[in-house]
């Protein structure tokens, strides 16, 4: 397992996968250890995909210090492992609550950046409200699994609301997980059951402890951003919306909005060869097949 030292002596490790230029990879969660993302779908037959384990999650090291793990700190842990992998510049995909992360770097470092992927991003970074979010939920009202799902769902709104810990709100957060996917069968089900011990708590609660971004001064150096970025949204998914990653992609000068259907939260799950094709063509490394 190949490991670097990041900028407080914190022992950081990184999965590789595949072959072919390089791809940083940013785990949501958040800080759910790297393994959750398979091989994006079989992205990594054209690319090489260095994964990195946030700390405190997967296979990295727990820090001295746990305000490090807040989001706006985990900044130099990603610079860390750029100056680590010899990249001058590199592209750069982030998922769900790396959205963020991925976000302020890019603001931070702009000239670091060639191309930027946010698949199904968060977006309080930047500002966004969750737009259309209860309207997403109940289009789902037809599923077997709806009204089970949507009490848990609601549980966790509250009980995140009133700041509850882990042990309230990580059964509910499990509950509701079927709204995370285009298809709640049995490969959503392990994918979904994985989390538990894929997502320790300290790091979760740490990483959105007492992040209070300047929103305004991050959505003005996006606005300077020359790298083109694609986000990717589930059109099923409640958080973020498809409304809500056009409403992202606006921030930005070059980005674009490719919408999944039928899929939700993790489009690589529930339509691989469409994302892997969406992926690749924005990275302008789509090769014919014989």
């Amino acid at each position: 397992m190949p490991r670097f030292s990041s900028y407080d002596s914190t022992e950081l490790a990184y999965h590789v996968q595949g072959s072919g230029p390089p791809l940083v990879c940013l785990p949501g969660g958040p800080a759910r250890a790297s393994s959750y993302l398979g091989d994006l779908g079989g992205l990594s037959r054209e690319r090489t995909l260095l994964m990195l384990d946030l700390r405190g999650s997967g296979e990295s090291a727990v820090p001295e210090d746990p305000t490090s793990y807040r989001c706006e700190r985990l900044l130099d842990d990603v610079e860390a492992f750029r100056l680590h992998l010899g990249l001058d510049r590199m592209e750069l995909l982030a998922h769900s609550a790396a959205g963020n992360l991925a976000a302020l770097y890019a603001a931070r470092h702009p000239d670091r950046l060639d191309r930027l992927v946010l698949v199904t991003p968060g977006l309080r970074a930047v500002g966004l409200e969750t737009l259309g979010f209860t309207e997403a939920v109940a289009a789902r009202s037809t599923q077997w699994w709806y009204a089970e799902a949507k009490a848990a769902m609601d549980a966790w709104q509250e009980a995140a609301a009133r700041g509850a810990g882990p042990a309230e709100v990580e059964p509910l957060r499990t509950g509701a997980a079927p709204f995370a996917y285009g298809r709640w069968d049995e490969r959503a089900r392990a994918h979904a059951e994985a989390e538990e011990w894929e997502r320790p708590d300290a790091a979760a609660a740490g990483f959105y402890d007492a992040f209070a971004p300047q929103t305004s001064a991050v959505r003005a150096a996006l606005a300077g951003l020359d790298a083109p970025v694609l986000v990717v949204a589930g059109a099923l998914d409640p958080a973020p919306t498809p409304e809500a990653a056009h409403a992202l992609a606006a921030l930005l000068p070059r980005a674009e909005v490719v919408v999944q259907d039928a899929t939700s939260h993790f489009p690589w799950l529930d339509d691989p060869s469409r994302f892997v094709k969406t992926v690749l063509t924005f990275l302008g490394e789509e090769r014919p097949r014989c």
